[in-house]
């Protein structure tokens, strides 16, 4: 590539000795950076539910890294930000439905984007480095691996992180969900950027006419997004199956007390399991799943909620997986326990929430965020973080023998170490229960959906999605869907799903592949700063961006 074709123009940032960069040639100016990133925000958002077009995601990447061929740090920073307003506004827009004020939606937009932001500027630093500057095959790992790094960084911090809007999560639909069995979500995150990269350089070689290279990497991108839907998959069932009943028993009109309404909610599902013998015969289910929040009211203290709960599970004759929450002395915790017909709670099995939602199930520094956003007091009790794995073992008297189930509640399904320990801690099905009544109409609950997809596929398992109002799913290990629901209706799925113990390569590396790439990261932009000294003018850069 010639520096008269891909360098830039525009003053790049300032070496420690403040000797301004010179101007290069063929760089399109501030607005027109600004205008692509601007762009590409939505494009890439345009990937995920509820419209799903997945290939938007290669196009709205190939436009940002576009936007991002100024050699200025600060610049970048800037375009990153603007790219990352323009994803995560749209991207996250349930969360101005659930709090019911702006501040929210457009807090948690402009901290997710900030790290988009840093990436940006990150990514101006990596380039200057001579390795990664020579050729674009470079450039295009560089910037994979970087990308991958920073997602990751914004998936774990801080308070535990906020991984959705993963490019990963965008690929559901395409033949590069299977990678997922190969190398989780950071080997998909980086097939979608890395083929964006690509597209970005295609671009170039088209502006200066090289038609020919131009078609080859084309090719290329192609191959890389096709190939992957010949990696194998397998459905088959290795310890047995399980007839499923999910039942989603939707909730009352809002402005009823609440006490009222979580009985309320509680009967619905009462109803629902009832309703499931329109389908199969009692005892012919080895298991019924209701939802996170299916009885906010703790069966296993109140005698009128257990009759309701008991009642349902005589019915069917199956036990009961239910989420419900105990309050004790200025804390909550949130619970998916087991409720045996005849029987009531089993003590043995329960699972707490790991992971719950920074203001929106705790606040952290409540104090110093009361200042800032008085709405945060609305949580009135902090939820606490449950210790045990995202695992509970049902006794299923078909099989003759205890079933683990790996379980992860609502967002956590975004959580890709956590539900992994629970599948090596012998899972043999995913089930997630969620409760999505705060969000409305928005993609958040098909935005979920996606995850336990990717969830399957990457684990090999069969996954339950089931929500108090929708979306519910019953998905196979494939990721393909097997019966699902709408939003806010109530309804019943029943499924034979097959009970798997092998491990994918996803999960036999772990989190290994994520450490490697965030060493390489650290290790690129730090060589890249070194290079900034060394070659102050940075006269003739070469770069695919």
């Amino acid at each position: 590539m010639t520096a008269s074709a891909t360098a830039s123009v525009g003053r790049a940032i300032a070496p420690p000795r403040a000797v301004p960069m010179p101007r290069t040639v063929g760089q399109a100016p501030r607005a027109w950076s600004a205008l692509l990133a601007v762009a590409a925000g939505p494009l890439t958002e345009a990937a995920f539910p509820g419209r799903s077009w997945w290939p938007m995601a290669f196009v709205g990447i190939a436009l940002f890294f576009l936007a991002l061929r100024r050699d200025s740090a600060w610049w970048g920073f800037v375009v990153g930000l603007l790219y990352g307003l323009g994803f995560f506004l749209p991207h996250v827009w349930w969360a101005n439905e659930a709090v019911g004020q702006p501040i929210g939606w457009v807090a948690l937009s402009l901290f997710q984007a900030f790290y988009l932001g840093v990436f940006g500027a990150a990514w101006v630093w990596v380039r200057w480095g001579a390795w990664v500057r020579e050729r674009d095959w470079r450039q295009v790992v560089a910037v994979t691996v970087l990308w991958i790094a920073v997602e990751q960084l914004r998936g774990r911090w801080p308070f535990g992180g906020f991984p959705w809007g993963s490019l990963a999560f965008s690929q559901t639909g395409s033949p590069l969900l299977r990678l997922a069995a190969v190398g989780g979500e950071p080997l998909v995150s980086g097939a979608v950027v890395a083929t964006g990269a690509v597209l970005a350089v295609v671009v170039l070689r088209l502006w200066t006419r090289r038609v020919g290279e131009a078609g080859l990497r084309l090719g290329a991108a192609l191959a890389a997004v096709l190939l992957p839907g010949l990696v194998p998959l397998s459905t088959v069932a290795e310890s047995g199956t399980l007839w499923v009943g999910a039942v989603q028993g939707n909730v009352p009109s809002q402005g009823a007390e609440a006490m009222s309404q979580a009985r309320e909610v509680a009967a619905n599902h009462a109803d629902g399991t009832r309703a499931l013998l329109e389908q199969v015969d009692p005892s012919e289910l080895d298991l019924v799943l209701w939802p996170e929040s299916a009885s906010d009211i703790d069966p296993r203290t109140d005698e009128a909620v257990a009759a309701t709960v008991d009642a349902a599970a005589r019915a069917v004759d199956a036990p009961i997986l239910l989420g419900t929450q105990r309050f004790l002395p200025g804390l909550r915790y949130n619970n998916y326990i087991l409720w045996k017909p005849g029987a009531g709670a089993d003590p043995g099995v329960e699972y707490t929430k790991q992971r719950p939602v920074p203001f929106g199930e705790f606040v952290p520094y409540r104090e110093l965020f009361r200042q800032v956003a008085p709405v945060v007091d609305r949580i009135t009790t902090d939820m606490v973080a449950g210790t045990r794995a995202a695992l509970v073992e049902v006794g299923i008297e078909r099989l003759g023998r205890q079933v683990p189930i790996t379980t992860a509640i609502c967002f956590e399904v975004a959580y890709d170490d956590l539900i992994r320990e629970g599948v090596l801690g012998g899972g043999e099905l995913i089930v997630i229960p969620t409760n999505n009544a705060s969000f409305g109409l928005t993609p958040e609950s098909t935005q979920q959906l996606a995850m336990s997809r990717f969830r399957a596929v990457e684990h090999g398992r069969a996954v339950a999605q089931v929500s108090t109002v929708g979306v519910s799913a019953l998905i196979a290990p494939d990721g393909d869907v097997l019966v699902s629901t709408s939003l806010f209706t109530a309804e019943q799925m029943v499924a034979e799903l097959p009970l798997r113990t092998s491990i994918t390569p996803a999960d036999w590396l772990g989190e290994w592949p994520g450490i490697l790439v965030d060493v390489i990261g650290v290790v690129l932009v730090f060589a890249g700063l070194a290079a900034s000294r060394k070659e102050p003018t940075h006269a003739g850069v070469r770069r695919c961006q």
